[in-house]
This record gives structure tokens, sequence and C-alpha cells, in this order.
């Protein structure tokens, strides 16, 4: 397992701190020997992630703000600088105002809406757009979605919506890239005891209610995601594309409670 990815080498958007869904997967594509870089939004989140980049002997840290043209453009013009191809990008950027993610979804304002929108899912396309060319056949692109794409979650809101429209931005990018050996997956977790889980109101008890009644009684783990992304990117996942892949604890599979739990 320690080899699959030796040779590759990936960039890892969203990595906010050790309980990251992002570093998870960072963590575990160093483990299967890929060379990483990372990126991150302004000097507080820097701070943050040049320690955990280093733990895994990376050195290239990329600053951009996946809403502005230029940041992204002089990011990847800095990327192709380092390196000449790319095997692997990780885009787990998601963003929504913590105000709407209380509350009834009928409120959502359309401020919030555009934004969300613009940072959760129309950022995958612009990442996409400029890493593609790097990307050679056998590459892998890698996002993170939630069931409350599908099914109403309380709380979720405009995420939901967001989250929609990404999965949607999945295929169509699969259909486009597939021609150029690259392949363009999302992995949906469950509730995960992270910093941006934290932001949805009652997200204690979404995680507890989810651990009591999904089929293996847990919640997902950090490892367990990092072990799919790797499987996404190596060659063992050579012909999977356009996928959503549920690591919930089979979560997913529910109609309702557990019996004990109605």
């Amino acid at each position: 397992m320690t080899a699959l990815l030796a040779g590759k080498r990936a960039l890892v958007m969203g990595v906010a701190n050790d309980r990251s869904i992002a570093w998870g997967i960072a963590r575990a594509l160093a483990e299967a020997g890929a060379e990483l870089a990372f990126t991150y939004q302004g000097e507080a989140f820097g701070k943050r992630v040049e320690p955990l980049a280093a733990s895994v002997g990376s050195d290239l840290l990329l600053d951009v703000d996946v809403t502005d043209d230029d940041s992204l453009d002089t990011a990847f013009a800095s990327l192709a600088r380092r390196w000449d191809r790319l095997g692997i990008l990780v885009h787990a950027i998601a963003f929504s105002n913590k105000d709407e993610l209380t509350g009834r979804f009928i409120n959502t304002s359309r401020a919030n809406f555009k934004q969300s929108l613009d940072v959760s899912c129309y950022s995958l396309i612009e990442v996409a757009r400029r890493a593609h060319p790097l990307m050679q056949p056998g590459g892998s692109i890698i996002t993170l979605t939630f069931a409350g794409s599908n099914r109403v979650t309380p709380f979720y809101n405009v995420m939901g919506v967001a989250k929609a429209a990404l999965e949607s931005a999945v295929r169509y990018l699969a259909n486009d890239l597939g021609p150029e050996g690259i392949r363009v997956n999302a992995i949906s977790p469950g509730p995960m005891k992270t910093l941006a889980g934290a932001a949805i109101g009652g997200a204690r008890k979404t995680y507890r209610h989810t651990e009591a009644n999904a089929p293996l009684r847990a919640n997902a783990t950090l490892e367990a995601i990092g072990g799919t992304a790797v499987w996404l990117c190596s060659d063992w996942g050579a012909s999977t594309t356009g996928e959503v892949v549920r690591v919930d604890g089979g979560y997913h599979v529910l109609g309702m409670p557990q019996p004990d739990n109605i």
C-alpha cells in the first residue's frame, strides 16, 4: 500500500487544521508515496497549514482566494514553475454564512446563495480548468460533498443546494476530462467533527444521531476517508469517474432510524 502513489504529485486545497477532512486525505496520500503541495487563504490559515505541510515533507504552499481569478492564475503559475506535472487535485473548499446555517432555508439571502455556490461549487470548475493542463492521463480530481445534497438535513440549508450543484459539476467534468484520461469523483462522508462541520446548527446532535443509527454504528474517520482517496487516486481506481463515493458507515441506505431510536 505504501507505494500506491509513488511518483505522483498532489495539490491539496482546503486544509484548515489537523482535524480537517482535507488533512486526513493529505496524510493518507503522503503515506502512499505522493509528493504534496498545499493551498491556503490568508496569513492566519497559512500559519496553521505550514507545520502540517512540513510534517509530510512539503514546502510548497500557495496562498489563493478561489473567488479571485488573478489569485488563482498566480497560484497555478507558481505551481507550474515548481512542478511540470500534477497527478492529483483535492478540492476541499466550501463556505456559507454561518448565520444562515440555522433557521429556515426559505430565509436564504441572495448574497449568501451566490457566495455559497461560488465558493462551494464553481471553484471546483475554476481549479480544474487551471489544473488539467498539468495533469497526465491517469490523473485524479477529488472533491467533498455531503448527503444533504439530495436528502433534507436540518440546518444544512443552502449548502445542500451548493453540494447538489457540486455533484452535478463532478459528472460534467468527468465527461469533459475523461478523453484526456483524467478522472473526477466526489467523496461523501457522514457528519464529521471538523471546523466546517461545527458551523452547521445542531451539528453535535446530527453526529450522535448518525453514529447511533448507521449500519456500522459509527461515523467515518479521517483514516477511512483518506484510504478512499488513495484508492480513487491510484491505479486501482482507474475505471471510476463521475462517482459520489459514500463513506458514512452506511447511513445513506436507511429509510428510518434503527428500531430502538424511533
